[in-house]
């Protein structure tokens, strides 16, 4: 027997709010090693924190970083599968991508009638409500 599932897309306001939740986590974390000043190098090691972070959260935790646990969202593949350690990553890449030429990237979901980023469209992904999911049997 399979299994479908169906989501509800995640609000934008409500991905503002997880994205800078998550990024004051990880400014705090920076701030807190010292990742600010010249001692670490600051940049790289902001980097390398924010893959780890995204990594760990998507991988291990279903999904979810702590801004979307604490907004009730997640991330989704579009195929249902659980993300590999390269498609974290390479989802990642797509926020860097994103900012590279005047925020496009990011202005894009909100143009997008399935709200995908261009981190999203990259690696497949949705953000969707976490206490949305509804599995149907065929």
């Amino acid at each position: 027997m399979n299994e479908t599932r169906t989501y509800e897309l995640a609000g934008m306001t409500e991905r503002i709010i997880a994205f800078i939740i998550d990024s004051a986590i990880l400014g705090a974390i920076g701030g807190f090693i010292g990742f600010g000043t010249h001692i670490f190098g600051g940049g790289l090691f902001s980097f390398l924190i924010g893959g780890a972070y995204q990594w760990y959260f998507l991988t291990q935790q279903d999904g979810q970083t702590l801004g979307k646990l604490i907004m009730g969202l997640r991330v989704v593949k579009e195929d249902g599968t659980p993300f590999t350690d390269g498609e974290a990553i390479m989802r990642y890449f797509g926020y860097i991508l994103n900012s590279a030429v005047f925020m496009l990237g990011w202005v894009w979901a909100f143009i997008d009638d399935q709200s995908q980023g261009l981190h999203d469209k990259i690696s497949h992904t949705y953000v969707v409500k976490a206490d949305k999911v509804k599995n149907t049997s065929l």
